[in-house]
């Protein structure tokens, strides 16, 4: 287990570049396995959940080359099937909870499927049925081995059918696309996702043959073909991570440019960062400008009643960012209540802000009244440690921050979701030092 050692209280100042989109690689590079000619792909970013999904797909035989940095080529030409029932497989899928993703492809293109019930973070119920009835309509039967815990899915062939799905998941809906794409006949997907990394994916595998149309709504037409061909690709930068520096940028008082952020690619989080009092510029189309603030005041809504932030659906507020608001709120002037609708455990963190002098009142497990210091009372250094990606980045923002050395413990979930991030903050002022 490694630990930050963090020096708070620094300004930072410079141009930070996101990386490519975590969430957007997981579908991505799974959909490779859809064909066996050669698909290039170019933004991957360097993180621990990408590169365990890459080393999975070379288990199963596909090649991989590295073109260059954040470039891969894959061909998934040979592949072996009976890895899924392997040792090894059972191992990194059970640590990673994107190996749900290889599922979809594997089914449409070899007829199978298997998977050990996977992991990742511990914020709450992260139920899979989604994924599974998406199957079953297309014609598989699914079976699940509770003493081994794994699931297994076959198909002699998939048939296109008409779906509802019971909830907009953005991996269900992916999994159940990539199912659909080789199946005979048509597909409708209702009440699907569609968010950046969902229509990414869509015109991919059209490049690749795929016959999908309604991208970008909730609506998906698939009508199924015999085969897809190699492309090539290049992913979204993270709006997570980028958003993430905004905040940064806010409790640190920094100036920052963040370049090439796929501006119209990141929905309502420069509005509800905004709504937080923290002034940003759209510059030269792609690039956003922090400048550094003393003050940043919350807003209201038209009756003066206390702002409220919700998670949503596509094209609502994203919930991987409502850790981050949090934070940033604290140092504001005004009071939010963050509600966080999907997942039950993702703000048990906010007892370690609490101990760093912040003013929060947990009022149950999905909601949290934020009451601003307005940078009156900077935050003490603590010691804690990550208990999730978002946390993680969270209390890692509220530490550089905050008045003193802190520590945080279990980095390895930040590690996860964020390539070098000590280092890429280092070049711009921070103090954060890696320890075995």
């Amino acid at each position: 287990m490694s630990t930050f050692e963090i020096v708070g209280g620094r300004q930072l100042n410079g141009t930070l570049y996101p990386q490519g989109a975590k969430n957007e690689a997981l579908q991505i590079i799974s959909a490779v396995l859809l064909t066996k000619e050669p698909v290039t792909i170019s933004n991957i970013p360097n993180i621990l959940d990408v590169n365990k999904l890459i080393e999975l797909l070379e288990g199963l035989g596909v090649y991989v080359t590295t073109k260059g940095k954040g470039v891969y080529t894959f061909q998934a030409e040979h592949i072996n099937i009976e890895y899924l029932i392997s040792d090894e497989y059972k191992r990194l899928g059970t640590a990673l909870r994107g190996s749900i993703m290889v599922l979809g492809p594997l089914l449409a293109r070899f007829g199978k499927g298997f998977l050990p019930k996977p992991g990742g973070d511990k914020i709450g119920r992260r139920r899979l049925d989604t994924h599974f009835i998406g199957f079953e309509k297309l014609g598989a039967r699914f079976n699940y081995d509770e003493k081994n815990a794994y699931y297994s899915v076959d198909a002699t062939q998939l048939k296109g059918t008409y779906m509802l799905l019971d909830e907009a998941s953005v991996t269900g809906t992916a999994n159940i696309i990539m199912a659909s794409v080789l199946a005979d006949g048509q597909t409708t997907v209702y009440n699907a996702a569609c968010e950046p990394y969902i229509q990414q994916l869509c015109k991919m595998l059209n490049q690749m043959g795929a016959q999908i149309t309604g991208i970008g709504s909730n609506l998906l037409t698939i009508n199924g073909v015999k085969s897809l061909h190699g492309t090539e690709h290049r992913i979204l930068p993270d709006m997570i991570e980028i958003g993430s520096f905004i905040g940064l940028a806010a409790m640190t008082k920094s100036e920052i440019l963040i370049k090439d952020v796929a501006y119209d690619q990141l929905g309502m989080i420069p509005h509800v960062f905004s709504r937080l009092g923290i002034q940003m510029e759209r510059r030269n189309d792609d690039d956003l400008w922090i400048p550094a603030q003393e003050h940043y005041e919350i807003d209201t809504f038209i009756d003066g009643s206390i702002l409220t932030i919700a998670d949503a659906p596509w094209p609502g507020f994203t919930p991987d960012l409502l850790s981050i608001v949090l934070v940033t709120a604290t140092q504001a002037k005004g009071s939010v209540l963050i509600h966080q609708k999907m997942f039950e455990s993702r703000l048990f963190f906010v007892d370690k802000l609490i101990d760093m002098g912040a003013q929060i009142i947990l009022c149950d497990p999905h909601r949290a009244n934020v009451i601003g210091l307005d940078n009156k009372i900077q935050l003490r250094a603590t010691e804690m440690s990550s208990p999730d990606i978002r946390a993680g980045v969270s209390l890692l923002i509220a530490a550089l921050s905050a008045d003193g050395i802190s520590r945080i413990h279990n980095i390895e979930q930040i590690d996860r979701g964020y390539e070098s991030i000590d280092l890429r903050l280092n070049e711009l002022g921070a103090s954060i030092k890696r320890i075995k």
